[in-house]
């Protein structure tokens, strides 16, 4: 009589979502058709890109950014909740994360369309009205209060690798890792019972290396910094992260912020936030929210030095591997 196999089969599967790529990394006996949970991946990230993306003119977002001001508009849930998260991360970090950054993302070039003078001038010029006190909600209606043009992508990602999460869970999936971009989530652990491994990049524009490795069970990881995304004016390269008093990109900031929490949505959002506060402020507010957060910061000679807030980045679950230094 023969044996019903038990073997456990690693399944890494991916697809294309927000200029980049999805992926989830899970296991399963042999035998297991993967076919269906793909499907379900690429669904939930097309629906996310679909009500959120400022690439899409069509898009939930784009239609809301161009409804008259004190009109009322219906959002689709998954939209209103990552507005409210966004409102929520804006109020308690004192206006360092603002969704209400579209015209001066947009003016800078990283939009669909190119950098213009014209409205780089008017992006700086504006009387800023923080996306908190410019929005109002009720129920699943939203109306602008003033005007205000979003933008979600400190924060879609991110909660887009929270639905390719709940997606697994939705099939009964309960460990795995799940991510978009740079920006994961871990679900419980790996076959042999250890934490999911996690790079965290080193902040260089040339090269793709780690400076740091995390294990982490049931956390989210997300990271924001300077060295990716950006914009040359005069000779100096100018971050993709907008300050919200400016109305432009930062002028000085940490080389990156990458921040541990339960959802990826709050870690994506809080990644930027830090970005725009810095180590001092930033690091303050880290411990306060009992959030932990690793800043790397530029010194001389191309240095990178560190700044650690939390328990998981201070501990023994992160390592630096030796040709981080």
């Amino acid at each position: 009589m023969s044996k019903m196999s038990t073997e456990i089969v690693r399944q890494a599967l991916s697809g294309p979502t927000m200029g980049t790529r999805w992926s989830a990394l899970f296991h399963v006996p042999s035998g297991f058709d993967p076919g269906a949970v793909h499907a379900a991946l690429q669904a939930a990230v097309d629906e996310v890109d679909a009500q959120m993306s400022t690439w899409k003119p069509d898009s939930d977002l784009m239609r809301l950014n161009r409804s008259p001001v004190q009109q009322w508009m219906r959002v689709p849930g998954r939209l209103l909740d990552v507005i409210r998260l966004g409102l929520k991360v804006g109020r308690a970090s004192g206006g360092a994360f603002d969704i209400g950054m579209g015209d001066a993302v947009t003016a800078w070039g990283f939009g669909p369309g190119e950098a213009s003078p014209d409205r780089i001038r008017g992006a700086m010029q504006a009387r800023r009205v923080p996306a908190q006190d410019a929005l109002e909600i009720d129920g699943a209606g939203l109306r602008k209060r003033v005007p205000i043009a979003l933008d979600l992508n400190g924060v879609a990602k991110g909660y887009g690798v929270d639905r390719l999460a709940e997606v697994l869970g939705g099939f009964d999936i309960c460990d795995g890792l799940v991510g978009i971009d740079g920006e994961m989530r871990a679900m419980g652990v790996k076959p042999d019972g250890e934490a999911w491994t996690v790079a965290v990049e080193e902040p260089d524009p040339e090269r793709r290396a780690p400076h740091s490795i995390l294990s982490l069970r049931d956390c989210s990881v997300a990271t924001s910094g300077d060295y990716r995304h950006w914009v040359e004016v005069q000779g100096r390269r100018l971050s993709h992260t907008m300050d919200p008093i400016r109305g432009a990109p930062l002028i000085k900031s940490p080389a990156s912020v990458t921040v541990l929490a339960p959802t990826c949505a709050e870690a994506d959002a809080w990644a930027t936030a830090f970005m725009v506060l810095g180590p001092d402020k930033g690091g303050e507010l880290a411990r306060r929210l009992g959030l932990d957060a690793l800043f790397l910061l530029r010194g001389g000679a191309d240095s990178i030095r560190s700044c650690r807030i939390g328990g998981l980045f201070g501990g023994g679950q992160m390592s630096v591997p030796a040709e981080a230094g």
